[in-house]
């Protein structure tokens, strides 16, 4: 079934990821990618199709299933300081600036597989906020797929999973949402093929209202 284009969704509180979710950062993370890609012989293209959304260790335990983590771990750390340091093309998603600006005193919170040095550049570099509550890698033992994150970000605000809504552009990401008990609305063109509850072109096709009870309706059109 695919998923809706035009609904209205109830929630608590909402969950945003970052990376393809509020910032288009598909530059940076191809370049450095095809970078590593490089360094171990593998296929830059066949790299890119399984990068997004997981940290980066988990990804190479997935191109390199055999290598020691050790390995992988000292790898992710090298990535990191790579792509905090390039944000040459980092732009919001369309509509993100005003969508983060109607969620500004509305409960939310940042869900990202970067660390804070990385998701401190890259949301600086797009120009939008912060929110007051952010689960990055250091916060979790497990990457997406698992819901961890999503898990500790709705703890953190106060509300039951079923209260919240994940915003997320990634498989692993939309599966990390759904094993956490969440409704998802999917963003971009990734998201479509994952069976998002709602799936959406960009930011600018949301409007979030709050009610007077405390309850966020979150207007979604196609």
């Amino acid at each position: 079934m695919s998923p809706a284009t035009t609904a209205t969704l109830t929630a608590r509180a909402v969950l945003l990821d970052m990376d393809g979710t509020l910032v288009n950062s598909d530059a940076v993370v191809e370049r450095c990618w095809r970078r590593w890609a490089a360094e171990q012989g593998l296929d830059g293209d066949s790299v890119i199709k399984v990068v997004h959304g997981r940290q980066g260790h988990a990804t190479m335990a997935v191109l390199l299933p055999e290598r020691p983590m050790e390995q992988n771990l000292a790898d992710n750390r090298r990535m990191l300081e790579w792509e905090t340091a390039d944000v040459d093309g980092v732009v919001p998603i369309p509509g993100a600036p005003a969508f983060m600006a109607s969620l500004a005193d509305l409960p939310h919170a940042l869900v990202t597989s970067a660390d804070r040095g990385l998701s401190t550049a890259r949301m600086t570099a797009a120009g939008l906020p912060m929110p007051a509550v952010r689960v990055t890698a250091e916060s979790v033992g497990a990457s997406k797929p698992d819901p961890e994150g999503f898990l500790k970000g709705a703890a953190e605000l106060g509300f039951a999973p079923a209260d919240c809504v994940v915003f997320e552009d990634s498989e692993v990401g939309i599966a990390a949402g759904r094993a956490a008990g969440m409704r998802v609305v999917g963003v971009g063109p990734r998201a479509a093929a994952h069976a998002p509850d709602v799936h959406v072109r960009d930011l600018e096709r949301i409007r979030v209202e709050a009610l007077t009870d405390g309850t966020l309706r979150l207007h979604v059109t196609a």
